[in-house]
């Protein structure tokens, strides 16, 4: 006989609770920026399709601002634009319902809005270093004011030099990283930075369990914008001190021998710094440049940075032309 007897069980009845967590997560990112004090502000947010479009709304319920929603609807087709901001072709709407509106800013989400851009009262997309320095400086001020004698930033080697100043201006430690979300996570947890931003605009949060999260990043903007009567534009300029090239792409066959080609074209330049943290980088006191391989691509990516505008275009294409020839 293979019929197998069940014993009977005494089973108790279960419980149902039910949880606004949507409300919780609101309630929670509201704790840490302090938005109670801040002017009226017009703000266009450019959800892109995604989940900024359903968490936004609860979010800023209540605050003192005047929002104009984009591309609110929750569509995993994306019917409007790809929900990647990192793509100046995916601003373009966002950029022109803020001049249009007279809005104070924009901000734009990606898909799951881990992410988040800054757009200007006058349409000009504001550097993700600029805002990295921007919150990493609210975060250490935080910081410090609840007994931390030193705070600790993270930033990948591909932000602005502007982030490290900053950083240290106020009495905190930088520490540099390789490109990544992997990088940034594990510097995170074994220094137990306060905060960790990238130039990708991933921001990452030690009182968020160290993830990255454009919403918090976007209410630092908001309550350092608030808090004062200045533009975002006259704001951010303490934070954007350089000129940069962005990332520049160059497809090329042989990686190793393009990158030897301008380490060695700038190995002797007077008081050249050069290390391979992730790719090469190369630093003078007016300029650096970094060369990264893709993993997956027979691509090589170029960032460069200087304190003039002559001087950066001169070291990126001096560069490109040694990659590219």
């Amino acid at each position: 006989d293979d019929t197998v007897s069940v014993p009977e069980l005494d089973v108790k009845p279960g419980s149902l609770s039910v949880r606004d967590t949507l409300r919780g997560y609101a309630d929670h990112l509201l704790g840490l920026v302090d938005l109670t004090a801040i002017r009226r502000l017009k703000v266009v947010v450019d959800a892109g399709n995604g989940m900024g479009g359903h968490t936004v709304p609860t979010v800023f319920d209540g605050l003192p601002l005047d929002l104009v929603p984009l591309y609110f609807e929750l569509d995993g087709t994306f019917p409007n634009h790809e929900a990647n901001p990192l793509d100046p072709a995916n601003l373009v709407d966002l950029q022109a319902k803020v001049t249009e509106t007279g809005a104070d800013l924009g901000l734009a989400f990606d898909g799951d809005a881990d992410r988040c851009f800054v757009i200007d009262e006058n349409g000009q997309a504001v550097s993700p270093s600029a805002i990295t320095a921007l919150v990493a400086a609210r975060e250490i001020t935080r910081a410090q004011a609840a007994g931390e004698a030193n705070p600790t930033v993270i930033h990948n080697l591909i932000t602005s030099h502007t982030v490290p100043e900053v950083v240290r201006e106020l009495g905190a430690t930088p520490v540099r990283t390789r490109v990544g979300h992997s990088f940034i996570k594990q510097e995170m947890a074994t220094t137990n930075a306060v905060f960790g931003g990238e130039h990708s605009a991933h921001y990452y949060f030690r009182d968020f369990w160290r993830a990255d999260t454009g919403m918090l990043a976007a209410l630092h903007v908001l309550a350092a914008l608030g808090h004062q009567d200045h533009p975002l534009s006259t704001l951010t300029t303490q934070y954007d001190r350089y000129t940069a090239s962005g990332e520049i792409n160059s497809t090329v066959t042989d990686q190793q021998a393009a990158t030897d080609k301008v380490r060695t074209h700038y190995a002797t330049h007077p008081h050249a710094t050069v290390d391979t943290l992730d790719g090469l980088t190369i630093t003078t006191p007016t300029w650096w440049l970094n060369l990264r391989a893709s993993n997956t691509e027979p691509l090589l990516r170029l960032n460069v940075e200087a304190h003039d505008p002559t001087t950066m275009t001169t070291i990126r294409d001096t560069a490109l032309t040694l990659i590219r020839t």
